[in-house]
C-alpha cells in the first residue's frame, strides 16, 4: 500500500490544505532522495491519521518547486492547513526527520 501520495499540479493545493502536511520535494535521479524514501513511507505508516506525506518530483512540476524556492533536494516543506511552517533540505536519519515532524503534532 502506498502511503505517500504521488501529488501533481492539480491536486496539490487540495492536499496542503488541511492538517499537518509533509511534502518531499525529489526526483527519480537523485540518490539522496531515493533513500528517503523508504524513511517516508515508515513515518506515514507511523504517523497515519495526524500527519499526510505528500510527494513532488521537481522535473514534472517546476512551477510548484519554484513557487516555495526548493533549488536542492531533497527537500522537506511542512505545511499545516496550507501554510509553511518549516522547511529541511538533504537527506537525514529517520530518527531526526521525526523529531522535527513531532514538535508540531
Amino acid at each position: 500500500m502506498e502511503t505517500v501520495k504521488e501529488l501533481t499540479n492539480g491536486i496539490f493545493n487540495e492536499f496542503i490544505n488541511e492538517g499537518l502536511v509533509l511534502i518531499d520535494f525529489s526526483a527519480d535521479w537523485c540518490m539522496p532522495c531515493l533513500m528517503m524514501a523508504p524513511v517516508l513511507e515508515e513515518l506515514a505508516e507511523k504517523l497515519k491519521g495526524k500527519l499526510k506525506i505528500g510527494k513532488i518530483d521537481v522535473g514534472e512540476n517546476k512551477d510548484i518547486a519554484q513557487k516555495f524556492g526548493v533549488s536542492s533536494i531533497p527537500n522537506f516543506i511542512l505545511f499545516r492547513n496550507g501554510k509553511v511552517i518549516e522547511q529541511f533540505v538533504g537527506s537525514m536519519p529517520a530518527e531526526e526527520l521525526e523529531k522535527k515532524i513531532k514538535e508540531h503534532l
